[in-house]
């Protein structure tokens, strides 16, 4: 095993090796987001405005979905700081890039930049990780869940990923609108509620029929876009007792049109190393990271990682290891004998892993 190292320590040697440049905000990234809003603003009053077919108004559906998905990879760097720096024009902006998504700025920095980054893969202060062994067995209706057959449960979960996003940001409201100063909270809550009474008040303006068109159904495959990102990046890594990025994460490969469309997302180890970094410079940083530490690096094509996920649970096992409780089968994880080409199991040793879920009413 790997002894693991803190992002400082990546970071202190890769640093000097990158250009002064790329530690200053890149505004010109805007200039994406405004085509992508005026795309988005166009699409919905045509939409309004116009009584097309459904097939037409099915195709401009997959333009907004595409343009909400992207908006929200931009965003995301928008509240790290790497656009602009101005704490009032940074929050403005992150707004309106997240009003699709519906997630408000600060919301968002305390979930992503503050807890999650902090805490990557910590099994008790990532919001965004997933369960281990033991705390499944602590929630009877995730047990009965975790009783039906895989290919079951993956069929679902994936199906589920066109509302994941939605419903987690939801779940991260409640979760810490408590922490937030009694001062801040009005605007927190004023940042999930303005978004919604847009879209809801669009659906009274255009009627559920174009409505569908016009925001249901681009939520939908924004979430789908999203997620299909976001479930790569550190499910197949273990749960780790120190926060180092080349364990805990995974960058994903994709044509490099995709890349332009999506604002580099998909290098996601390299932005868990410098997230106050444009994500424009994060291939000097993966070229780097792959010189000094190959062995350490992970990184598959996205549809690959998909298919791993689909193929292995999302419970985890002695925090290096993912189980499927029902049948006792164990997979490794990201650094610990995953072979992506070839995902593999065997069968878990010690009985209890088996009988403590099937015992569970």
């Amino acid at each position: 095993m790997k002894e693991l190292q803190t992002l400082g320590w990546y970071a202190g040697r890769i640093q000097p090796h990158l250009p002064e440049k790329a530690f200053k905000p890149v505004p010109l990234r805007l200039l994406g987001g405004l085509a992508y809003l005026a795309l988005s603003v166009a699409g919905l009053l045509v939409i309004g405005l116009i009584d097309l077919h459904a097939w037409a108004n099915l195709l401009i559906a997959l333009v907004l979905g595409s343009c909400f998905a992207s908006l929200g990879f931009l965003g995301h760097e928008i509240l790290h700081g790497t656009v602009v720096r101005k704490a009032w024009l940074r929050n403005f902006l992150g707004a309106i890039a997240f009003w699709p998504l519906s997630t408000g700025p600060r919301l968002w920095r305390k979930w992503h930049n503050m807890t999650h980054h902090v805490h990557t893969q910590d099994e008790h202060d990532d919001p965004d990780a997933w369960a281990t062994l033991e705390q499944l067995l602590k929630r009877p209706i995730m047990v009965k869940i975790y009783r039906l057959p895989l290919f079951i449960r993956s069929l679902f979960s994936f199906a589920a990923l066109s509302i994941t996003f939605t419903l987690h940001s939801t779940r991260m409201f409640v979760r810490f609108i408590k922490e937030f100063d009694e001062k801040n909270r009005p605007a927190v809550w004023l940042q999930l509620l303005l978004p919604w009474a847009f879209w809801i008040g669009l659906l009274f303006w255009m009627g559920f029929d174009k409505w569908l068109f016009a925001y249901l159904i681009p939520l939908l495959i924004a979430n789908a876009i999203v997620m299909g990102y976001i479930a790569t990046n550190h499910r197949l890594n273990p749960i780790v007792p120190v926060n180092d990025p080349l364990a805990n994460s995974l960058s994903v490969t994709v044509p490099r049109w995709v890349d332009f469309l999506h604002f580099n997302f998909s290098y996601h180890t390299e932005h868990h190393l410098f997230p106050g970094m444009s994500s424009k410079y994060y291939p000097l940083v993966k070229k780097h990271i792959k010189n000094m530490w190959p062995e350490r690096y992970h990184e598959m094509p996205l549809g690959r990682a998909l298919i791993s996920l689909w193929k292995t649970p999302r419970i985890y096992f002695e925090d290096k290891e993912l189980i499927d409780p029902g049948n006792g089968k164990v997979y490794a994880s990201l650094g610990h004998g995953f072979d992506p080409k070839k995902v593999e199991y065997r069968q878990e040793e010690m009985p209890q892993a088996v009988s403590s879920i099937n015992s569970v009413n």
